[in-house]
């Protein structure tokens, strides 16, 4: 049977019960121009209704793309069978087989004309431009309230002249909005899931309160897994006031489940200069309380309370520091002579090192970069400037998605490290011209200067991975001939006169923070880590630890990694009494001398 005949029949099948009516002179087959629903077409394109098989489109000579028909598929050009007789209020009509024509019942008529025109209608470049712009902002809103209930405030109404109370009646506390706390509460636990060891540790220490009469203050990036950290700290004995060590990096919804459950946070995403260093001072300056524990990320908490209340400073314990910037920052002190407390190096410990560094900014990197730009990998020209162990996490990530990784360096060791890895060790200005991807993890002050900005092809983007906002130089890009364009959070285009831009993430701070999230299982070894520095510095005995400062004792740094080893159902082997006497060790560790490296 040919595929007319059997079209023909479906069409009849359909239409068998339909009334039908003779076709009339008033109301020809031929399109007219003023008919309402029926497009005029040359007259080389039109096909003989009879020989037009249903099952395949009608198409004009030339039309590079004729479209695909299943089987049951009903025809878009249907349009081309039937007509609209005006005298009849638009009542549709279709061909039978036998020449006659049926008119389709009115309750199931659909009206294709509007529509027809409608895309046939090609947009002018005001509309394309102005459907584009729509597009961006759509998918900025999408991004945004997708992302995190962060974004999604209820209004522009600054933190800092509300006055909030959670459902206890406590007001101790400031943040963005205490109607989030239940959003909040359902990331902690989520967070909960991937922080085993904290979780262990809460468990086997809360009988004994080893933190006790502990009065912590903090300052640290404000998310799901600190308040996991958090948490834990009370549990263990500890009283807990917080601020947030990143303008950018606080997690609102997760600051209103704290404030919600007892805690006294000062954070909120997207403070100003002024108010960061104001949320740090009512988290220190409270009538009557007196804290004896700093845990710190990047040295301002410390910095703060030794240099406006030195006299609260001499009275503290311990500080515990788990960042880049803030051990730097310590050991000045220390070297000044103006250290007079003990305070613990968490940064430097392997726990840290290996893995919240290394493995946590491997998988962030591209995660913070995914997110901001879409960018694609493969190809691109990066050039990653530090090879420590945050850099060495983020080459390996970008080399294995297909990147060409350069790499800066000033320590020759590194260096070597970087070329054995397989990358090519470069002068930043050597590439500057041609990269697509400029990434700075050094720790260090004016990295990417306003020479290498203004270098700088159309196009490239500009990040950093470190601590610090000084990597980038960007307060040299705030000048009258420059302009700023936000795009969307925490992405600017910074335009010069001649039309090159470059796209600055997080305004030069933290990527992975400012702008995705981190493993929480990696968070976890650090959390971990730094509750067991603060417990140790908390009850360590009269002249244990003098006013300099310390590393993690190497046996605390294996106990953090034992408590992870469940997770992945992992046997440790042990030593026979005779292999640790051949070797020299405690059966129970430590097992490498201070000064290995791993």
């Amino acid at each position: 049977m040919s595929v007319q005949v059997l079209a023909a029949e479906m069409a009849e099948v359909e239409l068998k019960d339909v009334p039908s009516k003779e076709l009339t002179p008033e109301s020809p087959l031929t399109t007219k121009a003023d008919d309402k629903g029926i497009v005029e077409s040359e007259p080389k394109a039109v096909v003989p209704l009879a020989t037009t098989p249903t099952m395949e489109p009608i198409v004009k000579p030339g039309d590079p793309s004729p479209g695909f028909l299943t089987p049951n598929t009903k025809m878009p050009q249907a349009s081309a069978m039937k007509r609209t007789d005006p005298q009849q209020n638009g009542g549709e009509a279709f061909v039978n087989r036998d020449g006659t024509v049926a008119e389709a019942p009115r309750l199931k008529k659909i009206q294709f004309a509007d529509q027809k025109q409608e895309f046939n209608k090609r947009p002018t470049k005001i509309g394309r431009r102005s459907l584009s712009r729509s597009i961006s902002q759509s998918s900025t809103d999408s991004y945004g309230s997708a992302a995190s209930y962060t974004d999604s405030s209820d209004d522009e109404t600054s933190p800092r002249d509300k006055q909030q109370k959670n459902s206890k009646g406590n007001g101790d506390f400031c943040i963005k909005n205490i109607k989030q706390a239940d959003f909040g509460r359902r990331e902690i636990e989520i967070a909960e899931q991937e922080m085993p060891a904290l979780m262990a540790l809460r468990k086997r220490a809360q009988g004994e309160k080893p933190l006790a009469g502990a009065k912590v203050v903090g300052c640290t990036h404000i998310t799901a897994q600190t308040a996991v950290l958090m948490e834990t700290l009370s549990a263990l004995g500890a009283q807990c006031r917080w601020a947030a060590c990143n303008i950018y990096s606080t997690q609102n919804e997760v600051a209103a489940a704290l404030a919600e459950g007892g805690f006294s946070v000062f954070a909120w995403k997207g403070e100003s200069e002024d108010d960061f260093w104001w949320c740090i001072d009512r988290c220190v300056n409270l009538e009557g309380w007196q804290p004896n524990m700093i845990l710190d990320d990047g040295g301002d908490l410390t910095h703060w309370i030794y240099k406006k209340y030195p006299n609260m400073f001499k009275k503290i314990k311990g500080i515990v520091e788990e960042s880049v910037t803030g051990v730097h920052r310590l050991y000045q002190l220390s070297k000044a002579g103006k250290l007079c407390v003990p305070a613990m190096n968490v940064n430097d410990s392997v726990t840290k090192q290996k893995f919240d560094n290394l493995y946590c900014c491997r998988e962030s990197i591209l995660d913070g970069l995914k997110r901001t730009t879409d960018v694609m990998f493969g190809g691109k020209q990066v050039v990653v400037c530090g090879y420590g162990e945050v850099g060495k996490g983020c080459c390996a990530a970008l080399k294995a998605m297909g990147s060409i990784v350069y790499v800066t360096e000033i320590d020759p060791i590194c260096a070597l490290q970087a070329c054995m890895d397989g990358f090519r060790l470069v002068k930043l200005n050597e590439v500057i011209r041609q990269v697509d991807i400029v990434i700075t993890c050094t720790g260090n002050k004016n990295v990417v200067v306003r020479e290498y900005l203004d270098r700088m092809k159309n196009g490239c983007i500009v990040c950093n991975m470190g601590h610090s906002n000084t990597e980038i130089d960007v307060a040299s890009l705030r000048t009258p001939e420059l302009t700023w364009e936000r795009v969307r959070s925490q992405v600017d285009h910074v335009i010069w006169p001649d039309g090159k831009r470059i796209v600055l993430l997080a305004e030069g701070r933290l990527l992975n923070l400012s702008c995705s999230t981190v493993p929480t299982f990696v968070l976890s070894i650090t959390a971990t880590t730094q509750a067991l520095a603060l417990i140790e510095l908390y009850n360590a005995p009269e002249g244990r630890y003098k006013q300099d400062v310390y590393l993690l004792p190497k046996k605390m740094d294996e106990y953090v990694a034992s408590l992870h080893l469940p997770t992945f159902d992992a046997h440790l082997t042990e030593l026979s009494d005779e292999q640790a006497k051949y070797l020299g060790l405690n059966k129970n560790g430590p097992f490498k001398p201070n000064y290995y490296r791993y």
